[in-house]
């Protein structure tokens, strides 16, 4: 006879300033999860509550106050050593058959949703964690950059991030402007604005470490009526740099169970092939070469023209989606890293990448899977 242990421990995984743990229990697979803010971890039971009617989520069976904050018990799912998550599908040289009916269903499931329960809902009614508090007074925004300075790009560019708005930026030659204190200024003022936005029942937050496989969704903290191009701008922007990129630089830990990501950040780091100042025509140059891998490259496209475009037909039909997306794209930009604090290349980049959301040529068909290749005219 072949002795099971009452009570097994995995191990422990930090994700940001929460602790999760798998857990086997008289043969019954667990996932505990601490939270230590108490705020957080009661919008997380709303928003399981609010999702699993609609959604696929594991059930939650418990969840208690403990010391220094609070535990929450869900059932867990299968998964395994770089299995279980939408992003071992996209750790691949190649897109697999598995990923793209993956993105046909969870386009699927998000259209059947969102059109279901999209509604023009005021701001004071959506969540606010991951724009509108961090563009208001004593966000992120503030905590980052307010009455601060720093340099583009150390020995490289070596301007004042405040003085970027006197120079022409050159980038991949097409002609740009960012003027950094306004383009501050400008998204405090987008997020305290009342104007209704167009809001559905998701997520909030989806992540390829936050979607499963089998199609499932993982974290609910940000659960709820989410601005739908705020929704859009958060997948476009995770799947085509975050996730393959600068998470897995600036944040390993959380892929401890997904090594293989390591393998692929190369196909996803930009490359930095020009950075120069040129004073006499108070002209930035910089040449890189963006690189999104193949598979990331199929999900973007799957997701924008299963689900981004046919959601845009019908809510905005008309409209301009580089103006719809580019606030929230631009404070994804700003409001996760603090760019100060990375190296210089990343940086420079990011800085790029902001300018060219920034400017009114922005077009998000083609911005988050960049082609290989310079802009032919300015």
């Amino acid at each position: 006879m072949t002795f099971q242990p009452l009570l097994r421990l995995g191990p422990v995984r930090r994700f940001t300033r929460n602790l999760l743990r798998p857990v086997d229990l008289l043969g019954r697979p667990l996932l505990l999860k601490y939270t230590r803010d108490p705020a957080e971890a009661r919008e997380e039971i709303r928003g399981h509550a609010r999702l699993s009617r609609h959604y696929r989520v594991p059930a939650l069976h418990a969840h208690l106050r403990v010391p220094g904050g609070h535990l929450l018990t869900y059932e867990r799912l299968p998964g395994g050593t770089d299995q279980g998550l939408l992003l071992d599908l996209l750790n691949a040289d190649e897109p697999s058959s598995d990923l793209r009916s993956y993105m046909d269903e969870l386009t699927a499931a998000y259209r059947e949703v969102i059109l279901t329960t999209a509604w023009p809902t005021e701001p004071t009614h959506v969540v606010r964690k991951l724009y509108w508090d961090r563009a208001a007074p004593g966000g992120r925004l503030d905590t980052y950059y307010a009455g601060k300075d720093f340099l583009v790009a150390d020995d490289l560019i070596d301007i004042p991030v405040s003085r970027l708005g006197t120079y022409t930026l050159n980038i991949n030659g097409c002609r740009h402007h960012l003027d950094w204190a306004a383009s501050l200024r400008w998204l405090r003022a987008h997020f305290a604005t009342a104007e209704p936005v167009w809001a559905a029942l998701t997520q909030g937050d989806p992540t390829d470490v936050n979607l499963a496989h089998p199609l499932a969704w993982f974290d609910y903290d940000t659960a709820g009526m989410n601005s739908i191009p705020g929704e859009f701008a958060n997948f476009l922007w995770y799947a085509s740099a975050l996730g393959g990129w600068l998470a897995p630089t600036y944040n390993p830990a959380a892929f401890a169970d997904h090594p293989a990501t390591f393998d692929h950040v190369p196909a996803n780091t930009p490359e930095i092939r020009r950075a120069e100042v040129d004073h006499t025509t108070s002209t930035i140059h910089i040449d890189y070469t963006p690189r999104v891998s193949a598979p990331r490259r199929t999900a973007v496209t799957a997701y924008w023209n299963q689900l981004v475009q046919p959601i845009a037909d019908r809510l905005w039909p008309g409209e301009d989606l580089a103006n719809l997306l580019r606030p929230y794209l631009s404070m994804r930009i700003l409001g996760v890293y603090n760019l100060a604090d990375l190296a210089l290349e990343n940086r420079l980049v990011l800085l790029a990448r902001l300018a060219e959301a920034m400017s009114p040529a922005f077009d998000p068909s083609t911005y988050f899977c960049p082609l290989e290749s310079r802009c032919q005219a300015p």
